[in-house]
């Protein structure tokens, strides 16, 4: 654990180097120019479906949509019995009950976001209360959001507290900390804000709420991996990486674990330490998966719209 005073995790965080921004381009562009091989490709296909976080965080959520959503988590392709699961369903606190009721005894996780999302504009003991609600009703991940004010006005040590008070809340369920990159203006900062998620007990670091552009990219997505990587080479302890909002097809998701696998190493190419936060990606890796068996695309009409 560091020195957490104000003074001291100022200095660890501003003593972070900086980041080669014009590198990360061109390592993005680089990476993003490589392809899985056919062979390959199927394997591919259903580890990226395995990472899915499927997820509905819209106003006009129903309990029916849900538990069909639910449904699609568990068997994706109700025509292929082969076809894996997802990794979690992601849903908004009220609707955690409904989900765990769905989902029970299929193995996909459960997740929530908590903590005012997607502000975060709103007391500690708020955000404690409504982390404590969604695990209670049977979360198992919680997807907070950082304070992105108190962040960028540099009180860092309020963001840790935060962190550190919700891990424990949590429980045995895993804390992916959002840090809303899209906000945070520069990759020295997404840098600071991995670092300082982590040492406050992250599980995962997760890039966007997806209610914000620009969310999920790919350089943004390389700073976090070589975070997680550093992190674990320093410490010994493992974190994951969640990218979200934005990524819809299969050759985005091909292009995501290719980074994983260059960047962070094979250790990270699991579901228990990357996940891909999106709504609508799943059906182009089902069209892709079906191209591959059957010579031909099934069509978007053949799958349910999330």
């Amino acid at each position: 654990m560091p020195d957490t005073t104000p003074g001291s995790l100022r200095t660890l965080l501003r003593e972070l180097p900086g980041v080669d921004e014009v590198g990360v381009h061109r390592r993005t562009a680089d990476l993003a120019t490589r392809s899985v091989k056919t062979t390959a490709k199927r394997a591919a296909i259903d580890l990226a479906i395995r990472m899915v976080d499927l997820t509905t965080l819209e106003g006009a959520d129903t309990p029916g949509k849900v538990s069909a959503l639910a449904g699609k988590a568990m068997r994706p392709d109700p025509a292929d019995p082969t076809a894996p699961s997802v990794a979690a369903l992601c849903v908004y606190p009220d609707m955690v009950p409904v989900a765990a009721r769905a989902l029970a005894g299929s193995g996909v996780e459960l997740a929530s976001v908590a903590t005012g999302f997607p502000a975060g504009r709103t007391s500690l003991e708020v955000k404690l209360a409504d982390t404590g609600a969604a695990v209670a009703a049977g979360a198992t991940e919680i997807d907070m959001v950082i304070d992105r004010g108190a962040f960028l006005s540099g009180d860092y040590r309020k963001v840790f507290d935060e962190i550190t008070a919700v891990k424990e809340t949590c429980g045995q369920a895993r804390l992916k900390v959002i840090l809303e990159t899209g906000e945070l203006a520069t990759y020295d900062n997404v840098r600071r804000a991995s670092w300082l998620s982590l040492h406050a007990g992250a599980d995962f670091i997760k890039t966007s709420t997806g209610k914000t552009a620009p969310a999920a990219t790919l350089p943004v997505t390389l700073v976090m991996l070589e975070a997680v990587r550093d992190y674990h080479l320093a410490t010994g302890r493992r974190a994951g990486v969640k990218p979200a909002g934005g990524i819809r097809t299969t050759k985005d998701a091909m292009r995501y674990l290719v980074m994983v696998k260059e960047v962070a190493g094979d250790g990270w190419l699991d579901p228990a330490w990357f996940r891909l936060g999106a709504s609508t990606l799943l059906n182009d890796l089902l069209m892709q998966r079906a191209k591959l068996t059957t010579g031909h695309y099934a069509g978007p009409d053949y799958y349910t719209i999330d």
